[in-house]
Formats: C-alpha cells, structure tokens, sequence
C-alpha cells in the first residue's frame, strides 16, 4: 500500500513539474511576442488623418461631406495642400458655401488645396489664373489644334506663320517659334481637364503673361498660328526656331550677283569742222 502511494505521489510531482515548465516556457514566450511588438510599435511611423475622396469627383461638382472620408497618412509623406481637418475643409461658418471641384479625382485621392475652390468661391476660369496671369483666346482647326488631343491643363508651343516683314517674298513664308511651354486653361467653353474623347475646338484659352498676350494677339493678326503639344513632365526650353522655304529644302541663302566692273574708257574731243569728234585715248590712271 506505500508502495503504491509513494508512486502516486511521484508520478504527481512529475505531472505538476511539467505543469510548472510548460506555463514557464508559454509565459516566456508571451513576454517573447509582446516585446516583439512593442519594439515594432515603436519603429512605426507616425499617422496623421488625411481626408480622401469617397467617391470619383468630376470638374463643377459640389464638395459635400459624404464625398470625403478621413484616412491615416504617413506625417512624413502628407501631399502639400491636404486637409488633415475638418474643420479646414467644412468651416463651420460655410454651411452653405460648399467647395467647387476644379480637377477631377478619383476615389481614394487626397483633397488638395489645388484641386478645389475655396469656400463658396466660383470654379469659373479665373480661379485658375495665377497672379499676374492673363487669359487669351486662340482660334485652331484641326490641324493647328493638335487633332483635337488637346486638355486644360496641357502646355503647348506656339507657331507663327506669315510673311516677314522687308523680306519682299524672296523667303516666301517664314515659321517661327514665338512661345514655349504655355499652359491651356480651357477648351472651347470647357475648363475641366476630365475630357474623355477628342474635340476638334475653334478656340483655345491660354494663361499667358500680358507681354505675351501683346506678342499673341500680334501674331494672330499678322498670321496664322500652330500649336504644338508639349509632353507631360518635359521641362526642356525649346530654343528659337525659324524655318523659311529655302532653309526647308537645303538651299542655303541667296546671294547677291555681284557686280561686273566694267572697263574705264578715256577719250578726248576734237572739232572737225562742225563735228565734234570723240577719239579714245589710253587711261594714264
């Protein structure tokens, strides 16, 4: 009968030793993870809230608060112009004067300062004119016009075309470069960059400075003018280019005919009778 209790009694010591290492090697492990995630936690990097768009947001359309939802955003990686409030956003005083959409934005992308009107303030034309900036008009077709590929927003060179001025048409028309890199606001009568198919337009907006307005306008009367679509993220200048008839096709300048030095005849003039007579003498310089 001991015998049987002192067994019992070791194969309990036993079992309960293995309790004891089992919750020691799980409790070991715990602490384990959890450090783990604690020094992962502190490597993380820190968030902001970033309001996005809920939903696709097209040109002329009103901001309204079901349009925006707010995200955590990397503090390090927040696109300039984004609103990290509400408040900002919305101001409470602007119940009424909701934001206009100026470009157009897919769902998810951050609201940026440059994308939508200021509270109550009119998506029209001039909220896209920067300071010192004029909008000017340009009459195309659709081979001065790019095909009708062109988009507000999009820059292009512009052309001339016509005669110059004293040339008396020994050139013949005469194509230069006039403006680099001048930004469309507007396609005929539309301002937003969200156009879906080619539009062969009549006329074009440009913002252009007032100098360069003066040089346009001038050009559009004396000539005609082309455009030529400059490719997104190209911030080469474009040097001055001009090409006439003759520089088209390789053949050079025109040169002047020289001229022939004739021969200088020395004479002198004697009276025979009533007849004057001139008699060629040789030149003694």
């Amino acid at each position: 009968m001991r015998a049987v209790f002192g067994l019992v009694l070791i194969v309990g010591v036993a079992l309960a030793g293995g309790a004891v290492m089992m919750a020691k090697n799980y409790i070991s492990a715990y602490q384990t993870e959890l450090a783990r995630e604690r020094a992962a936690r502190a490597e993380a990097v820190p968030t902001v809230d970033v309001f996005v768009a809920t939903k696709p947001l097209k040109y002329g359309e009103r901001l309204s608060k079901d349009a925006v939802r707010a995200v955590r955003w990397p503090q390090n990686a927040i696109p300039q112009g984004a609103f990290t409030e509400i408040d900002t956003l919305f101001p409470p005083h602007a119940d009424d004067d909701l934001r206009v959409v100026l470009r157009a934005m897919e769902k998810d992308e951050a609201i940026l300062a440059v994308k939508v009107t200021e509270p109550g303030e009119d998506a029209g034309i001039t909220s896209r004119l920067q300071r010192g900036m004029r909008a000017f008009a340009i009459k195309v077709d659709v081979s001065s016009g790019v095909s009708g590929f062109l988009r507000p927003g999009d820059k292009v060179d512009v052309y001339w075309t016509g005669m110059m001025p004293g040339s008396g048409g020994s050139h013949g028309e005469v194509t230069r470069l006039i403006e680099t890199n001048v930004e469309l606001v507007a396609v005929d009568q539309s301002a937003g960059g969200d156009i879906n198919e080619a539009i062969i337009a009549r006329t074009v907006t440009v913002a252009a400075h007032p100098r360069q307005v003066a040089a346009l306008a001038q050009a559009q009367t004396t000539g005609r003018l082309s455009l030529a679509l400059v490719g997104a993220g190209d911030d080469t200048v474009a040097s001055v280019v001009e090409v006439d008839q003759r520089t088209l096709l390789g053949l050079g300048a025109v040169e002047a005919p020289q001229e022939v030095e004739q021969e200088k005849v020395c004479t002198i003039r004697t009276r025979r009778g009533a007849e004057v007579v001139e008699i060629p003498i040789p030149c003694t310089n």
